[in-house]
């Protein structure tokens, strides 16, 4: 079921989407050459309990997930595009790293991720950063009243193309609120000016992610990590967005 929400709930979402922000900009300063995805978890877990958050991670198993998740956040590295199960892992030098973070904060979600390299970086690993990030930002544009979802898939599919890359449909972009995952799904590519209609009070998050040179997938033997066919890298990039009269605001946005 899709919900509208008020702007005044919308005001309240606004302290998980600082929170998932400022967690994600400490993680991301902690990300360094020899650092274990064990301890950046740990250092979440921790950020969390602090802050009196709770995790959507931890007890977290749909349909897809071959146990319940058991951390507080997705570590993807190099070629792991989505859900990497964080272990005992030390990040080498020129790692491409994604991470993903969901809280509850006061009964109400918000989702971010963000990608970076670690040390050396790889041209190519730049460049699929930034096309990642520029669908991104198209499909937040393309969050206004009066357009449709297919206007943001329509919007990031049209940026991953026109850089050189291909487009899985199988994970995209969901409704946010009291729980993680609802309704509208958001597929990565589609037809704009399709699909239900964009109203002042829908809160989703949009999460564009692309490999290198393919866009099949298969999941890691951990149950959970999902890794590029051919062994290419990935990106993956997120915000929570509410559509307001205004436009589209994005409640997860980071400190520049």
């Amino acid at each position: 079921m899709i919900e509208l929400r008020t702007p005044a709930e919308i005001t309240q979402m606004r302290a998980a989407g600082g929170f998932v922000a400022d967690v994600l900009t400490e993680l991301t300063a902690a990300s360094a050459v020899g650092v274990n995805l064990l301890d950046l978890d740990a250092l979440a877990h921790r950020l969390i309990r602090k802050r009196g958050a709770e995790s959507c991670y931890i007890d977290y198993h749909p349909s897809f997930g071959s146990s319940p998740f058991g951390k507080v956040l997705c570590t993807s590295v190099n070629d792991a595009a989505l859900h990497g199960l964080p272990f005992d892992y030390a990040i080498a030098d020129g790692d491409l790293v994604s991470l993903d973070f969901a809280v509850s904060v006061d009964g109400w979600v918000a989702d971010s991720a963000v990608s970076f390299v670690v040390g050396t970086p790889r041209d190519e690993d730049l460049r699929l950063i930034a096309a990642t990030e520029r669908a991104l930002a198209a499909g937040i544009a393309a969050a206004a009243p009066g357009n449709r979802i297919g206007d943001i898939s329509a919007a990031i599919g049209g940026v991953a193309r026109d850089s050189g890359y291909s487009v899985n449909t199988d994970f995209g972009g969901h409704g946010v609120g009291r729980t993680m995952h609802g309704d509208p799904h958001i597929p990565n590519d589609g037809r704009g000016h399709r699909g239900f209609p964009l109203r002042a009070g829908l809160v989703f998050a949009i999460e564009p992610w692309l490999m290198h040179t393919t866009d099949e997938i298969f999941t890691d033997v951990d149950g959970w990590t999902l890794r590029s066919a051919d062994g290419s890298r990935a990106s993956h990039v997120e915000h929570t967005v509410a559509v307001t009269e205004d436009g589209p605001v994005v409640l997860t946005a980071r400190a520049t």
